[in-house]
């Protein structure tokens, strides 16, 4: 990378803060995903003002920016090739904590459960969980447009994401969004969230809290088919319950948890269906009764309750350390993040099963089964020729069986690189064209995460389009 630039950037930043050295590069080679690239430069600014001279330094220099957070994403989206990386994690301040407007401000290097954390003194709580929400950030939260477990009642991040300071190509910092989720104008937001890191640099975010419920009951339910998991599944939903989760786990992930830390979950079991419900005391206890009923009529042959906090603690981190525990199976491991109707599951479930013996290579399900956001996890060890190309092979197979079925590419995740050669299968070229319309009203340089999303070959996107500015106010406009 230019000596001019990287000096320049060690004055903006400091010294320290500018990474270089191949060796120290070496662990921002990576992001959750398979794929993994070597970065031109590292740089960790502490203030927006920090990230809009290091963008400006770029944009002049004519360097794309990859901006990243803790690494977690799973598409790739934080792989950065021979560009500036800009790393996040030291901007992790809570700025402030509203308990009359319900709503936290807080920087992009926030880990997800330390907004929840903060806020609880309030009573108050923020809903969205992945479930690296103990490592993952708030900033890639916002660039992959994150759910959880927990999205099933209470929606992805962009359903809690207010506004965001957002710095542009210019390095302009403008304000997007309100205080309210009513907020006049068009949702610019809502556009951002979910943008991948293509749009800008959100530098301060903030979102909405949730009061505390009343109540929390959480069951585990013991199968011993997929099928009649499922059907425990639809039956919940269709007799018009919304659990805050709604979550299953086949027989290969339940050996996988059962190799780390064992939950007691039976070996023999095919899936293990975890449900969550909340909220006032006695709506708690109603939709109990039903799921106990839902659950048995299923065919479940055990139902567990959690009878306290760390009983239910204890039945999430079985459900959360599941991708990790993977790694007692084999070495590695894709995550596909395709999604299908609920009505779906079954038949998507077993073309999983077809394609996992078609390419030798064994899958565990792990998913939110309460929307169709199916998790299958094809594991595999890099060290042995063919294998990693198989394992992407098989991730194909199972977007291109979801699509199929009426589904999307991505639940939560996002596209990234993982995914990107996929889209055709849902956009054709004018969706795509438009897309880079939107894309290049944000960025019309292309200089934000370049390389990712789009497929190779798509239409290109114009160069003539007014960028966002800032207005006098602090709003923005396109």
């Amino acid at each position: 990378m230019n000596e001019h630039l990287i000096l320049a950037l060690r004055a903006t930043v400091g010294e320290q803060y500018v990474v270089i050295e191949r060796n120290d590069l070496w662990v921002y080679r990576h992001d959750g995903s398979v794929d993994h690239a070597w970065p031109g430069a590292v740089v960790l600014p502490v203030t927006t003002e920090q990230v809009s001279k290091v963008v400006q330094l770029a944009t002049a220099a004519n360097v794309p920016v990859v901006a990243r957070g803790a690494g977690t994403g799973l598409s790739g989206g934080a792989v950065a090739n021979g560009t500036i990386l800009l790393s996040l994690n030291r901007m992790r301040r809570i700025l402030d904590v509203s308990a009359a407007n319900r709503t936290a401000l807080v920087e992009p290097g926030v880990v997800n459960i330390d907004i929840s954390k903060a806020a609880h003194q309030y009573g108050l709580y923020y809903a969205p969980d992945p479930s690296s929400q103990k490592a993952c950030t708030i900033g890639g939260n916002v660039a992959e447009n994150a759910g959880g477990p927990h999205c099933l009642r209470y929606g992805m991040t962009n359903n809690h994401v207010l506004g965001m300071e957002v710095v542009l190509e210019d390095g302009s910092a403008v304000w997007l969004g309100g205080s309210h989720r009513d907020a006049p104008g068009y949702d610019l937001a809502g556009a951002f969230v979910g943008s991948e890191g293509m749009f800008g640099v959100a530098t301060k975010i903030l979102v909405r809290l949730l009061k505390e419920p009343e109540a929390v009951r959480t069951y585990l339910a013991i199968f011993n088919s997929m099928e009649q998991a499922s059907s425990a599944v639809s039956g919940i939903i269709g007799g018009g319950i919304v659990p805050a989760a709604l979550e299953m786990m086949d027989a290969l992930a339940i050996r996988a948890v059962e190799n780390t830390r064992p939950m007691g979950y039976p070996l023999d079991a095919e899936a293990v269906l975890l449900v969550e419900v909340d909220g006032l005391r006695e709506e708690v206890d109603e939709d109990g009764v039903d799921v106990l009923r839902i659950c048995r009529e299923a065919g479940a042959r055990d139902v567990r309750v959690a009878e306290s906090e760390e009983e239910r603690e204890r039945l999430w981190a079985g459900r959360k350390g599941a991708l990790g525990a993977l790694g007692t199976i084999a070495p590695n491991y894709v995550l596909v993040d395709g999604v299908v109707p609920r009505t779906r599951i079954g038949e998507a479930l077993r073309r999983v099963s077809e394609i996992s013996k078609e390419y030798g290579l064994p899958i565990a399900n792990v998913f939110h089964a309460g929307d169709g956001n199916l998790h299958p996890c094809i594991v595999f060890d890099e060290r042995k020729p063919g294998e990693t190309g198989r394992a992407l092979a098989a991730g194909g197979a199972i977007l291109k069986a979801c699509v199929d079925l009426g589904g999307a590419l991505s639940g939560e995740h996002g596209i990234g690189l993982e995914k990107q050669e996929y889209m055709p299968l849902l956009f054709n070229s004018d969706d795509l064209r438009t897309m880079g319309w939107l894309c290049a009203g944000f960025a019309p340089r292309g200089l934000f995460n370049p390389g990712k999303v789009f497929p190779r070959g798509a239409p290109a996107k114009p160069t003539n389009v007014r960028p966002i500015t800032a207005s006098k106010n602090g709003d923005a406009w396109i």
